[in-house]
């Protein structure tokens, strides 16, 4: 997974992660509970995963060129309107 990071998002994550630790050190933690627990605070963060990202992404882009041409099929049918009314 891929994040970015502002300034403040990694300040929620870090004060996110200290309440998870509970005073305990990371390396006192199995592997899969340090997993979860920073899998829990990254789902409370709100974040999306590269994959997502560029899925949603690829749906805007589609829909962009969705937009464009029904807006260009407005403008020829305007057009057409306009020629009748002559």
């Amino acid at each position: 997974m891929v994040f970015d990071f502002s300034k403040l998002r990694a300040q929620e994550f870090l004060h996110e992660l200290r309440q998870g630790l509970q005073g305990r050190q990371p390396e006192d933690l199995s592997q899969s509970q340090l997993r979860s627990l920073l899998e829990s605070v990254l789902r409370k963060l709100n974040l999306v995963t590269r994959e997502e990202f560029d899925a949603q992404q690829a749906v805007l882009q589609r829909t962009r060129l969705k937009l464009e041409e029904l807006e260009r099929q407005v403008v020829e049918l305007q057009e057409r309107v306009n020629k009748e009314k002559e």
